[in-house]
């Protein structure tokens, strides 16, 4: 499950990230019982999670005798994007939102600053991976408190018993359940000869070439891990290089190894090839395996999560978080403040984390390795690193580190994956450079 593609239009300008240390004094919860405050959450898909949330939110108010009201706000239609801009053009709404990855940095300016609240939550969790750093941070700001709470890695969920028979790979093996990995010989040459040699055994890799986000995030990933970037981080050009060449070139060999219709794949399309049992492998967080248990089991039973295959400049994997934020015109910032630093401590984001079926992923370093990414099944183990728990990966998200500005508009017009249809069709490499550099000047001048 992951959120849709959004055009151009529908996002502010932000400014660039900046890597200014934190410069707020560390939180101290004041006495303000009474009161009221609201709160809008992201619907969660998975049955159970929103009433963890829910009894959370109310033990918290229980002690600190505030009145409390959750809206569950759905991502289906972008109901939870539209509500994000009704409040911010009205300048009223909820005192917390939950705000997914780019979208924090699309209404900073409005956004009450929480640096107090994650100077704590960093002493007491440990680091927040680079994602988050980088999507939750404006000019030594933070702008939101990242929830574990729909946030998700895309990483490659294969079938144990096709890579074994078609690839003589065995991914348990590679990413064993308990262990460190033995990934060291898992790059992107032994992954293209997996994909052909799965396309060969009828049952190709499910990745798409479409222009939604399942599709813009594997291909930020295998991009990142060429050092293949179109704008680096001060805003330079950086399309006609080397490594963008090279990831060019990595994708037209992998894209004859794909089903023949994956640029127009959305993002149920590789959760529908998985569950089907026509696919060796996904990139996907744990839903699609969730569905195979529930409606195809004999499916599930064989999926096995694990990392990504390393390139030339690393092993990257996509993480896409949420937020919580609170709105500068909030009539309640204190409570706001204290019932996020509730929801963040470790005891509450396991629960939260355990109703999600291990779904949900935090960002912080010390909350990764929780029993239940051991204990899900089946086969046991199978979600072991799925939160990399090991830090094997550069967890990013498509189209960083350019300025978040135009990061957002590389990632939402899918300019990677335009990128790999034109030159697998065809066009030469120049030409295919050519025109992603004009979007790219594009993007800087709206």
């Amino acid at each position: 499950m992951s959120r849709r593609k959004l055009s151009r239009r529908q996002f502010v300008a932000a400014t660039a990230l900046s890597s200014a240390a934190l410069i707020a004094a560390p939180y101290v919860r004041g006495a303000h019982a009474a009161g009221k405050l609201t709160m809008g959450f992201w619907d969660h898909w998975v049955p159970g999670s929103n009433k963890a949330s829910t009894d959370l939110v109310n033990e918290w108010a229980a002690k600190e005798k505030v009145e409390v009201s959750i809206d569950y706000i759905p991502s289906q239609g972008n109901k939870n994007l539209l509500t994000i801009a009704a409040e911010a053009q009205a300048k009223s709404g909820h005192d917390i939102l939950a705000m997914p990855s780019w979208w924090p940095h699309a209404n900073s300016e409005l956004l009450e600053p929480v640096n107090d609240i994650m100077q704590t939550l960093l002493q007491q969790n440990g680091n927040v991976n680079s994602a988050v750093q980088y999507l939750g941070q404006l000019d030594g700001k933070w702008l939101g408190v990242p929830t574990c709470v729909g946030s998700q890695i895309k990483g490659p969920c294969s079938r144990i018993d096709l890579m074994k028979k078609y690839a003589n790979i065995d991914v348990q093996e590679m990413y064993p359940a308990g262990a460190a990995p033995k990934a060291d010989n898992w790059t992107m040459d032994t992954f293209l000869k997996a994909a052909e040699a799965c396309h060969k055994g009828g049952f190709p890799f499910g990745i798409g070439l479409g222009e939604t986000t399942d599709n813009v995030d594997t291909a930020g990933a295998i991009f990142q891990s060429f050092g293949a970037n179109l704008v680096d981080a001060k805003g330079n050009l950086t399309v006609k290089t080397d490594a963008v060449r090279q990831a060019l070139d990595f994708y037209k060999k992998l894209i004859a190894f794909l089903p023949p219709d994956v640029s127009a794949w959305d993002d149920a399309s590789n959760n529908k090839w998985l569950v089907s049992g026509r696919g060796a492998m996904i990139m996907n967080p744990p839903s699609a395996w969730a569905v195979a248990k529930r409606d195809a089991p004999q499916v599930a039973e064989q999926c096995w999560t694990h990392g990504f295959p390393k390139g030339p400049k690393g092993r990257f994997a996509p993480f896409l978080p949420y937020f919580w934020t609170t709105w500068n015109f909030s009539k309640n910032k204190e409570a706001a403040k204290s019932l996020l630093v509730y929801l963040s401590q470790s005891a509450a984001v396991e629960k939260m984390v355990n109703a999600s079926g291990g779904y949900d992923l935090p960002a912080f370093e010390k909350q990764t390795t929780f029993k239940v990414w051991a204990e899900e099944g089946p086969p046991k183990g199978t979600l072991f690193h799925y939160p990399d728990p090991y830090k094997q990966q550069t967890l990013s998200i498509a189209a960083s580190p350019a300025p978040p500005k135009v990061a957002q508009q590389i990632y939402a017009q899918a300019t990677l994956t335009k990128m790999c249809l034109r030159y697998y069709q065809g066009e030469p490499m120049e030409k295919t450079l050519a025109w992603a550099e004009g979007e790219c000047e594009g993007f800087m001048r709206s």
